[in-house]
């Protein structure tokens, strides 16, 4: 009981506080008009323009940050919210997709190597549901086994992803900044925004990494026994 504490329980609840992190503080900031009253889209432009890239489409997409960058069709979709949006917020997350797309431009190697891992991550978590319910409701052995597998694959792709939402955002606040679509007082709410929805990255690796810690110990102690 205590393993499962550690291991999955205080994960679990980091995750739930990271997401409210990157909700409450998108809230904030999406309420805080830039000064430039630049749009998501054009900034997001912007900075793929001042890296040479003109080949990429902006599209408008349903849903509250559902944003996210296509590399496979060349596209870059962002939210109703912040395709419109001049919010500083918007701006960020704007630019942070941007990113991806001059990460993808430059062939920014962590970027090809979650998307290297991306067909076998989601074989793993179609497989995952099966595995865990055999698991635990059949108590096969061997399907903890494979449960291991999975959770090292899930936590591989979730370290490769750090580095890749980090540089992002690293871009995002350096080009906002350069172009003056952003002064330095506006700095701080794109920086939280971006921060706060880094940190769920982290979180999400924590999670894998803890239950994979978990299934370890499973299989360790069963072995023992």
């Amino acid at each position: 009981m205590q393993e499962y504490l550690y291991y999955i329980i205080l994960p679990l609840v980091l995750g739930l506080w990271a997401q409210f992190q990157v909700h409450s503080k998108y809230s904030k900031w999406s309420q805080v008009r830039s000064k430039s009253g630049v749009r998501g889209k054009d900034a997001a432009a912007a900075v793929m323009e001042q890296a040479g890239i003109r080949d990429v489409e902006i599209v408008r997409i349903e849903g509250k940050l559902t944003d996210h960058y296509d590399p496979i069709h060349r596209r870059l979709a962002l939210s109703e919210d912040n395709y419109d949006g001049t919010s500083l917020a918007a701006l960020g997350v704007a630019a942070h997709e941007a990113g991806h797309a001059v990460q993808h431009k430059e062939a920014y190697a962590p970027l090809q190597w979650r998307s290297a891992l991306i067909p076998v991550t989601n074989f793993s978590c179609q497989l995952l549901p099966f595995v865990i319910l055999g698991g635990f409701f059949l108590n096969f052995f061997g399907l903890i086994k494979v449960a291991v597998c999975i959770y090292l694959i899930l936590a591989i792709f979730q370290l490769v992803t750090l580095p890749v939402e980090f540089d992002a955002s690293r871009r995002a606040k350096k080009a906002l900044a350069g172009l003056s679509i952003i002064d330095e007082e506006e700095q701080v709410g794109v920086g939280e925004t971006l921060n706060a929805a880094a940190f769920t990255y982290v979180a999400a690796f924590i999670a894998s990494l803890g239950t994979l810690l978990y299934y370890l110990s499973m299989l360790s102690r069963r072995r023992d026994d």
